[in-house]
């Protein structure tokens, strides 16, 4: 079931799937590396007032799934 969030005049549901690569493709994020980038991006989401929704963080790669308030442009929870 989709949750909406609302304001005065307003319904919605805004969700971004961003995926971070690592250059070429390089296996980087493993141990101590994995962990900052997972708390990272954990502060960054939260001063931006971001929602993740899910996230993953495999070797090469960060997927995530974000919910923003409809007051940021896209590039904003990027």
């Amino acid at each position: 079931m989709v949750e909406y969030r609302t304001s005065g005049h307003t319904l919605w549901d805004i969700r971004y799937h961003i995926i971070w690569i690592a250059e070429y493709r390089y296996k980087v994020l493993r141990g101590e590396i994995a962990e900052h980038a997972s708390e990272m991006v954990r502060e960054i989401s939260w001063a931006r007032e971001v929602t993740i929704v899910r996230g993953a963080i495999s070797p090469d790669r960060i997927h995530m799934l974000v919910a923003a308030l409809p007051q940021l442009s896209p590039a904003k929870p990027v």
